[in-house]
């Protein structure tokens, strides 16, 4: 064997290939690490330790069973590192020949890392790569017209990491709309004031968001605008949207007939009109469908003046559609008549570009198999052709097996956090190109705030350590047992258990986001709200 190289952590050895190789480790180096050898036209070769391995011939069976060996201690440390290419005129390769046995193995440098895995060429800063000072940034433009998706399990910190994208996205002055079941977004306005920001260069700020409700004012404290539909010349099919997808076929062409009449009689009408036409019909099955009707009246969404589209889709602000006390299946409905509303006036340039945020996307875009939402068929066709109109969709969910996967193999952008659930990792597997058992195994080891990224403009996977958010958190977990309640419950004399700070900031921290005056706010009406 060659001598040991100066500066070199290990020696090439064994049978190599053009896309792996097997060197003894002479200097310290870990798992992940990236390192580098020559190739056959001395170019630099640029590979990752995927695994490491230590051995000693002295302890082995046989050994151990024969008093005659001797047992001087003989260690080897042997890394299995995979090949990701060589740089060349801003493009990766895979080299021509495999590496040469012998051959001396370097840490890999900042430079040769950003240049052959793509790091620098976006605009829009999420973090540090994992054991790096190095900065990953991804192109915003990219990221908005070929989608995006951020899945992880509760608890990793996708919330904070969709918000972290959300930030970049606003400071480049993208419109954004905002689904959001459980008010986690509000506290974008506010700066962050927790977080390691002289380490990833951040500054705490708050952004220009405004918050809509669907429901009326005082049922969320959070709300600058309630969020209404315009409520003239509905059309049956715009109606049928708005109401459960199990009513019966009778109950339709009751509506379709009550909204004929009218349109015979009147060239306005509004949807209190079509419950009056409806209750002079003398069909058996108008009760269910009028107090179906009077559900949404009593909601208030058709009551007022109409949310236009384009005050929703502004550059460089933020619209969150905030769903605290809106029952789900009402919660889809409203979702698919909105994103169309959107979807036809982007299609007809009278609105500005933009992107749709999807916040717990299992509930709006379900797998086939395991749920139905009115919201489905509008999410899969901007999905679909939302790029052609520039009209960007980014869907979030911590049950990714039961999120669409036409959905998610449409987002060319993946942000994956800790999951190790089995049916939403295969769910991964159907969803993502080039995934391998190696990169799973990697998935489920990931700790709170590490994501692992998958884009066309990055070269191959990698790991990356989510920077602070600028804004503060707003999906910190509700404190069930309080101090003061433990220490009530103390018998006397015993000794205090110390507890650690909570820490309200942290990225693998998430939960409702709801005060406690919104949670103790009552509902208008509990057939529409359920139980406040």
């Amino acid at each position: 064997m060659r001598s040991i190289v100066k500066g070199s952590v290990g020696t090439i050895v064994g049978e190599t290939t053009p896309v792996a190789f097997k060197f003894l480790i002479n200097k310290e180096v870990g798992r992940g690490a990236y390192i580098k050898a020559k190739g056959d036209g001395r170019e630099w070769i640029l590979a990752q330790v995927e695994d490491i391995k230590r051995s000693n011939t002295a302890y082995s069976i046989s050994q151990l069973t024969d008093a005659s060996r001797n047992y001087d201690s003989k260690e080897m440390m042997i890394a299995e590192s995979r090949v990701i290419g060589v740089e060349s005129n801003g493009k990766l390769r895979l080299p021509t020949s495999p590496a040469r046995p012998g051959d001396p193995v370097f840490v890999a440098d900042e430079k040769l890392i950003k240049a052959t895995l793509g790091l620098s060429r976006g605009d829009m800063y999420i973090g540090m790569l994992k054991g790096y000072d190095i900065r990953v940034e991804l192109d915003a433009n990219t990221l908005v017209q070929k989608h995006c998706s951020v899945l992880a399990k509760t608890g990793s910190g996708k919330s904070y990491t969709a918000a972290v994208i959300l930030e970049e996205l606003l400071e480049k002055k993208v419109a954004l709309l905002v689904i959001d079941p459980h008010g986690e977004y509000a506290s974008m306005r506010e700066p962050n004031k927790v977080g390691d920001f002289s380490r990833y260069k951040v500054k705490p700020r708050g952004f220009d968001i405004t918050i809509y409700t669907p429901g009326e004012m005082a049922m969320n404290p959070r709300a600058d605008r309630p969020f209404r539909f315009n409520s003239l010349n509905l059309s049956a099919r715009e109606v049928a949207k708005m109401i459960p997808s199990e009513s019966s076929s009778g109950q339709l062409g009751l509506l379709y007939e009550a909204i004929n009449a009218l349109r015979a009689e009147t060239d306005v009408y509004t949807l209190e009109d079509i419950i009056e036409q409806v209750v002079r019909s003398n069909s058996k099955v108008k009760w269910n469908l009028v107090g179906q009707l009077e559900s949404l009246m009593e909601l208030g969404l058709f009551s007022g003046t109409a949310t236009p589209c384009d005050e929703l889709l502004r550059p460089g602000r933020a619209s969150i559609i905030d769903m605290t006390g809106i029952l789900p299946e009402l919660q889809a409905m409203i979702v698919a008549h909105l994103l169309t509303d959107i979807f036809e006036a982007r299609k007809r340039r009278l609105i500005s570009p933009g992107m749709v945020v999807v916040e717990e996307a299992h509930n709006y875009i379900p797998e086939r198999g395991t749920g139905s939402a009115a919201s489905t068929n509008i999410l899969r066709t901007i999905a679909a052709e939302g790029r052609k109109f520039g009209l960007g969709l980014m869907i979030i969910s911590q049950r990714p097996a039961r999120v669409d996967k036409n959905v998610i193999s449409q987002c060319n952008t993946q942000i994956i956090m800790r999951v190790t659930n089995p049916n939403d990792l295969k769910a991964l597997s159907k969803g993502l190109e080039g995934m391998t058992s190696e990169l799973e195994d990697e998935i489920k080891r990931l700790p709170a705030g590490v994501a692992m990224l998958v884009s066309n403009e990055i070269e191959r996977p990698v790991t990356v350590n989510i920077r602070p958010r600028r804004s503060r958190h707003g999906g910190v977990s509700t404190e069930i047992i309080s101090k003061e309640r433990a220490k009530a419950a103390t018998p006397a004399g015993a000794p205090e258990k110390r507890s650690r700070p909570r820490a309200q900031q942290a990225p693998g921290r998430e939960g409702p986001g709801q005060s406690k005056k919104s949670r103790s706010s009552g509902g208008l009406l509990k057939k529409v709200f359920g139980r406040a």
